[in-house]
């Protein structure tokens, strides 16, 4: 492997990342940066455009009090700039009922192709795949103990802690 299959290795993982950031933080403008203006992505319910997609994703998302996209494994093919990735996928979601809230753990497979061009590479085609999932009542704790020192949370763009850091020098 030479050193600018390793660069693109690197930043087909940092794309992968960037999906993860931006749907856990409902930053639309982000999430389309990780997709071709020309992609296909299909969660199962047909193929669509981003333009189509990231509304209605956004949406759901944002209606949940949280989420947190975890990667890993990720196999990469690489053909000239052209790439094929398939990368597991375990996500929680934490969804507000009139009762209390919900716990959703849905663990899967994203299949993409990605597509080098201007010299960054993109999502230009989506495939997701679920394996498993299970749902509970939600069990986090954010209060007693050690969590009543915890007092920095996650959210969603532009609230979370993590806009503010990566704006400072």
């Amino acid at each position: 492997m030479d050193a600018s299959e390793v660069a693109d290795r690197l930043a087909i993982a940092e794309t992968l990342a960037l999906y993860c950031r931006a749907v856990d933080r409902c930053d639309a403008a982000l999430l389309a940066e990780v997709f071709t203006p020309d992609a296909r992505i299909d969660y199962g319910d047909g193929a669509k455009s981003p333009a189509e997609t990231i509304p209605g994703l956004i949406a759901a998302l944002g209606a949940m009090r949280l989420t947190q996209h975890n990667i890993s494994n990720t196999v990469i093919r690489i053909s000239g700039t052209s790439a094929k990735a398939e990368t597991s996928c375990v996500a929680l979601h934490i969804i507000p009922a009139p009762e209390d809230e919900t716990e959703l753990v849905v663990g899967g497979r994203y299949l993409d192709r990605l597509d080098k061009r201007e010299g960054r590479w993109r999502i230009a085609e989506r495939l997701y795949v679920m394996d498993w999932n299970r749902t509970q009542a939600a069990a986090m704790q954010t209060s007693g103990g050690l969590f009543d020192t915890l007092q920095r949370r996650g959210g969603r763009v532009p609230d979370d802690p993590s806009v503010a850091w990566w704006e400072r020098d």
